[in-house]
């Protein structure tokens, strides 16, 4: 069975709706993983409110979100999810590092609330269940033959790596996440062998890093080398600086696709078949 991935925002840090940034997307992180009828979205970034509207059109009803992280790129869509809002509709939003500190929801509800927003959490109609678990555990109630592996990735207030198994493939996302140069990140490494797509935090280069320790990000010259070390087949550059305008872009597909031919880079709307 084919595993789809569509990107709908593959920006990181805050949003970009500039004319140099059209090629590659200005949208943040979200991407929609789906087989079957398994809907599943990982991250809410400003990607969220079209993919809303792609929901609402084909009325797809349900669905399961996986946030990494709830720092404002990778939330500030979940207001505008308009299917949130229509009574009828059912979505469990789940994330693995809130459990100690008041849980998923409450998070949610606090960016919703006044005075820096005007629509609270209970505004939405929808039959919505909020699920914290621990990065670490594997999920294995989200859908029928649906299997994900999770774990905990390095970044400040913490973050979840996912590992999607379905129709016997391998959907990894590892966003946001910052490598220590020399060393491979062995829960990274563990949850992306084998996988057939390997989404990565490469929010920099490797001649940026140095500048850039302590951020909580990595380069897609290290995600290459996770890939090729763990046997992943296909690495898709995700999370882009918001400095890297689309000439920057460019020349950067130009270079990861020299260095490796499984690598690509995520464009908002890009979508992938995967099987």
């Amino acid at each position: 069975m084919t595993v789809k991935v569509k990107f709908w925002g593959v920006r990181g840090s805050i949003a970009c709706p500039s004319p140099n940034h059209v090629v590659y997307g200005g949208n943040t992180s979200c991407v929609e993983v789906s087989c079957g009828d398994a809907n599943i979205i990982l991250d809410a970034g400003t990607g969220l409110r079209a993919l809303g509207q792609d929901y609402l059109r084909r009325q797809a009803l349900s669905g399961v979100l996986l946030l990494t992280h709830t720092h404002w790129d990778h939330i500030n869509g979940f207001p505008f999810f308009t299917p949130a809002y229509q009574p009828g509709w059912r979505f469990r939003v789940m994330a693995g590092h809130l459990s100690d500190v008041g849980g998923i929801r409450s998070v949610l509800a606090s960016q919703m609330a006044n005075p820096m927003f005007p629509v609270p959490l209970t505004a939405m109609r929808a039959d919505m269940q909020y699920e914290d678990f621990r990065a670490g555990d594997t999920l294995t109630d989200l859908y029928p033959g649906v299997v994900v592996r999770t774990a905990p990735l390095r970044h400040p207030n913490e973050a979840t790596g996912y590992r999607i198994e379905a129709g016997g493939r391998a959907v990894c996302y590892v966003t946001d996440t910052e490598h220590v140069p020399g060393q491979p990140d062995e829960n990274i490494l563990r949850l992306i062998e084998g996988a057939d797509l390997v989404i990565y935090d490469s929010t920099y280069t490797d001649d940026e890093f140095p500048a850039k320790v302590g951020w909580g990000h990595s380069t897609w010259q290290e995600g290459i080398r996770l890939c090729r070390a763990a046997g992943a087949k296909q690495l898709a550059i995700f999370h882009h600086d918001p400095d890297h305008d689309d000439s920057i872009m460019e020349r950067i597909e130009d270079e990861a696709r020299t260095e490796w031919s499984g690598a690509l880079v995520a464009r908002d709307n890009r979508v992938l078949s995967v099987g």
